[in-house]
């Protein structure tokens, strides 16, 4: 009994000391589809004002993503109310339609640079509002449910 003991504490130090950079970490769901009209948010509170950060968006996929790409419209609002908003386009897929990210199943972790170094000006609420813009080529409007997304994240890490 006092070996396995010793085993899972051991385990347990191994899982929770390899991710010491990580600052704030969470997913939200957003079912088997992302309607181009949902609003994904993570509001946290940022004490450091003088470390420098990156900032990842963080998402799981499977194979119903139909797209090479991703287009995504962020948004850092600072807690003087100051908004800063990014249209970002990432790589999600091989031209042959191989999906990138981490798994081994059909499903991957896609861990995506938003920001590098970045300092957070002032202490208090900030809020990240992330919003799908996927459009077909030569299409105005946006893909109203965007198949295989099923979960969205925002990571911010220390900066080294």
């Amino acid at each position: 009994m006092l070996k396995n003991s010793f085993f899972l504490v051991i385990l347990l130090i191994v899982f929770t000391s390899c991710d010491k950079n990580r600052v704030f970490d969470e997913y939200q769901a957003v079912g088997q589809s992302w309607h181009k009209d949902s609003l994904v948010s993570f509001v946290f509170n940022q004490k450091d004002t003088l470390s420098k950060h990156n900032l990842f968006i963080t998402l799981r996929n499977n194979k119903n993503y139909p797209f090479n790409n991703l287009f995504l419209i962020v948004e850092i609002e600072e807690p003087s109310k100051n908004s800063l908003v990014d249209t970002l386009e990432y790589q999600m897929a091989t031209p042959e339609g191989v999906l990138l990210g981490e798994g081994m199943t059909d499903t991957k972790e896609n861990k995506l640079y938003y920001k590098e170094n970045f300092v957070f000006k002032k202490p208090g609420e900030y809020r990240i509002n992330i919003l799908q813009a996927v459009r077909k080529t030569g299409k105005i409007e946006g893909i109203e449910k965007l198949e295989g997304v099923t979960d969205v994240g925002f990571r911010i890490e220390k900066a080294e």
